[in-house]
């Protein structure tokens, strides 16, 4: 069963934009779109802003016991990865 995770934002220019992540057998993929497109954009490489966006909102989840340690790390480590900065090693 997939692990599927959405929030909403607003752009720079005033659009509404939809981000939903799903982890499923142990992969993660994002993917979004604006309120006016018909269909979704899957990112290969999700940009820095959105995997900071998915680590808050699955650190909230944990918090409430709504989603796993495990899916906190894979996060984290996505981060790390791309060169970001991990709080808890900071």
């Amino acid at each position: 069963m997939p692990n599927e995770h959405t929030w909403r934002e607003t752009t720079a220019e005033g659009e509404k934009r939809e981000i939903r992540a799903t982890k499923f057998a142990g992969k993660w993929k994002l993917q979004s779109k604006l309120k006016d497109d018909p269909g979704w954009t899957y990112h290969d490489t999700p940009a820095a802003a959105d995997l900071e966006a998915l680590r808050d909102l699955i650190f909230r989840k944990y918090q409430r016991k709504r989603t796993s340690y495990e899916d906190l790390q894979s996060v984290e480590r996505m981060i790390t990865e791309r060169g970001g900065t991990n709080p808890d090693m900071a």
